[in-house]
């Protein structure tokens, strides 16, 4: 198999990316791996799994990583200070108290990889974007308030043309809502303590092969 790993919003859950990147790269032969964006945010520890996923993932492994609209806000924020407010009531109190509370202290280093973050990933029988895109626009037609914010109709089945779409965004803490199109990752890992990874098979369309899920302790407790 050739895989693809895929890791859902993370949401300043450090404990949870670690444990997941130690079962993923425990596995032989290497592979992609694909953050499908929301690194910050609502969890506790957002500086923390910006500053894991900088250097990369390890010898071997290929991390591509897209940009999630919280993401996109906290640049915002930083570089506007007319948005901070915004930001602070949407999660982004916790991500600053993760840098200590000055939003003086969040390195230039993070808000430039943030900023720079990829919108898709595309292969062969995949697209893979933080919330989804529009099935009827060509991929370069697609706003970033789409690839960012969109959400699909619930029970929505289709994905883009032959693309499989592998997205978060839209959680849903009893999933990954598996579709015959479209596979929904997104669990709440911030606050359910379930961080879901899709694995897909790069010589084969369709869904998941296989999904691992890693369990710690939900949010208050």
């Amino acid at each position: 198999m050739n895989p693809t790993y895929v890791i859902a919003d993370i949401h300043g859950r450090y404990d949870l990316l670690s444990e997941a990147l130690t079962q993923i790269t425990a596995r032989p032969g290497g592979g992609i791996v694909v953050t499908i964006g929301d690194y910050v945010d609502k969890g506790p520890q957002s500086r923390e799994v910006i500053d894991r996923l900088l250097p990369g993932i390890a010898e071997g492994w290929k991390l591509v990583a897209l940009k999630g609209n919280h993401d996109a806000m906290m640049v915002e924020a930083l570089r506007d200070r007319a948005r901070m407010a915004a930001w602070l009531l949407k999660g982004g109190d916790a991500a600053l108290r993760s840098y200590g509370g000055d939003p003086a202290a969040v390195p230039q280093s993070h808000i430039d990889w943030l900023d720079r973050l990829q919108l898709m990933y595309v292969d062969a029988h995949r697209l893979y974007v933080h919330a989804g895109v529009d099935p009827g626009l060509p991929l370069d037609r697609q706003s970033e308030t789409t690839l960012l914010w969109k959400r699909y109709p619930k029970g929505f089945s289709g994905g883009f043309g032959t693309l499989h779409v592998v997205h978060g965004h839209d959680n849903d803490p009893a999933g990954p809502l598996l579709y015959e199109g479209r596979s929904n990752l997104d669990t709440a890992a911030w606050k359910t303590g379930r961080l879901t990874v899709g694995v897909f098979d790069g010589d084969k369309p369709g869904g998941p092969v296989d999904v691992i899920v890693v369990e710690g302790t939900p949010a208050g407790r």
